[in-house]
């Protein structure tokens, strides 16, 4: 099925890494399928709030936090990628708090 739902991931990237570590998080960023530059501060991905399609990022106490619109096999590969590349980037296993990642 090809069904538009949402979907959240918190992440074990954290609000109070070092600036240089969240450069590094910026590059990664523009390197992510369907990069569209940020609105307000806030990263966008394939379109913004408005439109059917789109995932944002945001820093919060539970961690980097994404919230997408899009189809679940697209959301899963996107966000398997994105883990993929921070781990190998920041050289710590990046994957979501409440699966033990810390």
């Amino acid at each position: 099925m090809n069904r538009i739902t949402s979907h959240n991931c918190n992440l074990n990237i954290w609000g109070y890494l070092p600036d240089e570590e969240w450069d590094k998080v910026a590059n990664i960023y523009k390197f992510m399928p369907g990069w569209i530059g940020y609105k307000d501060g806030i990263p966008y991905w394939f379109g913004q709030e408005n439109d059917d399609v789109f995932i944002e990022a945001s820093v919060e106490p539970s961690g980097l936090s994404f919230y997408a619109q899009m189809n679940k096999s697209d959301w899963d590969s996107w966000i398997a990628r994105f883990k993929l590349e921070a781990t190998k980037v920041l050289g710590f296993e990046v994957g979501e708090p409440e699966d033990g990642y810390v």
